[in-house]
């Protein structure tokens, strides 16, 4: 398996570096900054990038054997030879990704769900760690609440009703003045239209009473 090291990630030339959805930055040692290019390795980690189709968040590439040993790695850990990485598990469906990686090569894998990442290098094959929960979907999607349609709403229809009667109760209203003021003959329909007016004023007040029922109905049951 070809091997660069350099000091530095710094030090890698452009033209030695040939995995574009990741940089020497991501993959150096998070510890010294140095760097062990594995060909192999970022060959099936650019090809389980390509096959996932959205971006690998490397938590740990590299390890120099003194990091290794600071962050508590295995003595013989695969990060110390540049062919094992941990992926964060926060952008990807834990299931898939395993299948995805072993279809490009990978072979050793490490489950640290309370961590949130996973493990993998390019063997021996071993798996081990605690199992992530399984995911129903990736990403749950958001569901609006339900909420009434406009034209069936019981608000629109109380507000409507109250608002028509309240319009007849003023147009009622007003013919009452205008016939107050003709002949005899017709002072007769008054007291009718009186009735009538009340009738409408009624309707007013039962149509605001039903769109005030209806709106705090609508609060209780999250349908604002």
């Amino acid at each position: 398996m070809p091997t660069t090291t350099y000091t530095h990630f710094r030090d890698v030339p452009e033209s030695a570096w040939r995995w574009p959805s990741f940089s020497p930055a991501e993959i150096a040692c998070r510890g010294t900054g140095a760097i062990k290019i594995n060909t192999e390795a970022m060959d099936k980690l650019q090809s389980l990038r390509n096959r996932l189709g959205k971006p690998l968040i490397v938590r740990s590439g590299y390890r120099s054997s003194s990091h290794n040993w600071a962050v508590g790695g295995a003595p013989a850990s695969k990060h110390m030879l540049g062919t094992a990485f941990d992926i964060a598990m926060s952008n990807h469906d834990p299931a898939i990704f395993a299948e995805a990686a072993r279809a490009v090569g990978f072979l050793g894998f490490g489950t640290y769900p309370r961590s949130g990442f996973m493990h993998i290098d390019l063997g021996p094959s071993l798996s081990w760690g605690e199992p992530f929960a399984p995911r129903a979907t990736p990403f749950v999607p958001e569901i609006a609440p339900a909420r009434e349609v406009l034209a069936d709403s019981r608000t629109l229809k109380g507000g409507g009703a109250a608002g028509i009667a309240t319009v007849g109760a003023a147009v009622v209203e007003a013919a009452q003045d205008v016939l107050a003021e003709t002949q005899s003959a017709i002072l007769p329909l008054v007291p009718y239209l009186d009735t009538l007016r009340w009738v409408f004023i009624a309707v007013a007040l039962i149509g605001i009473a039903v769109a005030i029922h209806a709106r705090i109905d609508d609060w209780k049951r999250g349908q604002r």
